[in-house]
């Protein structure tokens, strides 16, 4: 006889917020690029008829609409209007539905050319996928966690620290592990790993996927990337093949399958796009004038302007005066044309928040850099994170992120996506911050003017990046070098 289970209950308290359906709206549309913003605002004057086209009317020009009542041309004064006769019968549930769209259907209804950009291309994938809304939402974060190259660079751990503060989601390094190997299955193959050697390692496993049969040669070349990898990068032949117990023949041939490899698959992803005509729209205008004046604006060239509809006004308007004596059928018009204009009036003012913290975000951006928008020099870009602008603004981390995502400022010096001024600092042993934008730079230029049958090894740049005024250690160069896609010494001689 089995023993009988108990069952317990236990008490726990959580704190969990809940977003509105406006504030849903309202972080959806802040996401929006300026070409998905027009994309948008057509979409809801399509579907509402509460909404229009043109500026705000004044209350004179309500005036004659309506003689004996208030004018209705304030949106406070619509709402306050409406609140009187809503009733909890009347809340329309058409909110949730209308707010809760996936970001899937409504990528649908924009029109692109056949370019994209790198992320687009792997979320297009992703859609294709059947996870959770959290696993999509984890999968999201990775995508654009990823380098230009396509490898992720940064560890898991601290992957799912910036979750839980930047995005306020709990997700363990167990679980984004397991999202990662979705990734890694998108083309193409290698996209999503973490080094080079997980990337030759996924890209070979791949093309003997594909062969559907054993190849000895597949099967070397996985050994070699496994089993020898230090040893294949430092160009050891000799100890590779006496390891693996191979001829000099056969460990050609299968270094001739590993030089067939991509060891950057985002970078030719990349190439193959910029190939296609893709039009950027900057989402805001910045102009320095000559004594330093700088002026910043939003880009809603092509954005109309909202408002309510006078018609759908004064129909609300009747339908309240005789509502005493109303029927079935006028009831029903009236419920309709109540929650088109709570509608119409959450989806204005959504659209003026949306510009009013895009705004804020980029004029701290601007003061935050102000060298670079004065001389347009990009050596003055200072060290800046997400937090900085977040505590300049007052506004949230995950706040100023979804604004500095896939948004463009046009400057008097070119084009920048707003990612371009944020750049990482190296603190010194004196407490001296750097930018390591500049730090990387100065590197390159060392590395691409040295002899190349004498390249400098990582202390001999250590020493040169400290004459430059760049106190730095020497495994920092290293660190440096290695996210720069720059071999070590020996690799670099000619």
């Amino acid at each position: 006889m089995t023993p009988t289970s108990r069952q317990i209950q236990t008490q726990e308290q959580q704190l969990i917020q809940t977003l509105s359906p406006q504030q849903v709206l309202v972080v959806k549309l802040l996401e929006l690029p300026a070409m998905e913003l027009e994309d948008r605002i057509h979409a809801e004057l399509l579907e509402n008829p509460a909404l229009e086209e043109g500026k705000e009317e004044t209350p004179a020009d309500t005036d004659d609409a309506a003689p004996d009542t208030e004018p209705a041309s304030d949106e406070n004064t619509d709402y306050d209007a409406m609140k009187d006769y809503l009733t909890e019968d009347d809340i329309p549930d058409y909110k949730l539905q209308e707010h809760n769209r996936t970001r899937n259907q409504r990528a649908e209804e924009i029109p692109f050319s056949d370019a994209a950009s790198f992320y687009e291309t792997l979320k297009e994938q992703l859609s294709e996928r059947a996870l959770t809304d959290r696993q999509r939402s984890l999968a999201e974060y990775l995508l654009g966690s990823l380098d230009d190259d396509g490898l992720l660079r940064k560890s898991i751990d601290s992957l799912s620290d910036e979750l839980a503060i930047y995005a306020g989601i709990d997700a363990k390094p167990a679980e984004l592990e397991e999202v990662l190997k979705v990734i890694q299955d998108f083309d193409p193959a290698g996209v999503g790993t973490r080094n080079l050697q997980e990337c030759l390692l996924v890209q070979i496993r791949r093309h003997a996927a594909q062969e559907g049969q054993p190849n000895p040669l597949t099967d070397i070349a996985l050994r070699i990337i496994g089993e020898c990898y230090d040893d294949f990068t430092q160009k050891r032949w000799d100890k590779v093949k006496h390891r693996l117990g191979i001829d000099e023949k056969t460990f050609r041939q299968a270094l001739c399958e590993i030089t067939r490899l991509n060891p950057r698959p985002g970078a030719s992803l990349g190439e193959a796009i910029d190939r296609n005509f893709q039009l950027i729209v900057p989402d805001f205008l910045v102009d320095t004038d000559d004594d330093g004046t700088i002026h910043l604006s939003l880009n809603s060239r092509n954005t109309p302007e909202l408002r309510m509809s006078r018609n759908f006004r004064e129909l609300l308007d009747e339908h309240t005066r005789n509502r005493d004596n109303q029927s079935k059928d006028s009831r029903e018009a009236m419920s309709f044309l109540k929650q088109k204009m709570d509608a119409a009036l959450g989806f204005i003012n959504a659209v003026k928040q949306r510009q009013q913290t895009m705004l804020i975000t980029m004029q701290a951006i601007i003061d935050l850099q102000h060298p670079f928008f004065l001389e347009g020099d990009e050596q003055l870009i200072r060290p800046m994170i997400l937090r900085d602008v977040a505590e300049r603004t007052g506004l949230d981390i995950s706040t100023v992120s979804r604004v500095s995502n896939g948004k463009y400022a046009q400057t008097n010096y070119g084009i920048y996506p707003l990612k371009f001024f944020f750049n990482d600092s190296y603190t010194t042993d004196d407490g001296e911050e750097l930018s390591t934008r500049e730090i990387r730079r100065i590197l390159k230029e060392c590395v691409d003017r040295e002899n190349k049958k004498h390249p400098y090894t990582d202390a001999e740049l250590m020493e040169m990046l400290k004459e430059k005024g760049y106190p730095i250690a020497r495994r920092t160069v290293a660190k440096y070098r290695e996210q720069m896609g720059l071999p070590v010494a020996r690799l670099r001689r000619e």
